[in-house]
């Protein structure tokens, strides 16, 4: 009997660090691990919404203050690219889905690259800019709590400089 305590909470710790892991990917790669993008919109409201009864932050100072953390976030981790020698070959278009917890840390950050085929990242490239965007995100967070998840979206360009 003993055993099995120690199993299941060994099992229970696990599991629960395999939960609360921060991951960056495509949305065609969260979709192959089992993370339904369908699941995680009814986890997380939007932060922002045309209808501020159905955002997370209603009043209009509240959307300025997400407005501007969102902002700094994406310059943030430009910023991050840079001081890891990452550069952009081109002007690379992309789209972001980030789900954060209530504590404004960032639990899923989803992309795609958008533009033809020629525009994209080559593969080798796009996974180092995946492992600095896990890297990006382990640790940090936003300066905005909510009761709630929630997610906010949006397209980006990145530059070379």
């Amino acid at each position: 009997m003993h055993h099995k305590i120690i199993f299941f909470s060994i099992f229970l710790l696990l599991g629960s660090q395999i939960f609360a892991q921060k991951l960056a990917m495509t949305f065609q790669a969260a979709e192959k691990m089992g993370i339904s993008i369908n699941s995680l919109e009814k986890m997380y409201k939007s932060a922002l919404h045309v209808d501020s009864s159905q955002a997370v932050f209603k009043t209009d100072a509240e959307q300025a203050r997400m407005y501007e953390a969102y902002i700094k976030l994406l310059q943030d981790f430009g910023k991050f690219l840079y001081a890891h020698q990452f550069k952009w070959e081109h002007p690379t278009r992309c789209f972001n889905r980030i789900y954060f917890n209530t504590d404004g840390t960032i639990d899923y950050f989803l992309f795609n690259f958008l533009g033809k085929p020629a525009e994209k990242l080559a593969d080798a490239k796009e996974k180092e800019f995946t492992q600095l965007l896990n890297a990006f995100i382990k640790d940090y967070q936003i300066p905005l709590t909510a009761k709630s998840k929630f997610a906010q979206c949006s397209p980006s360009t990145y530059v070379p400089e």
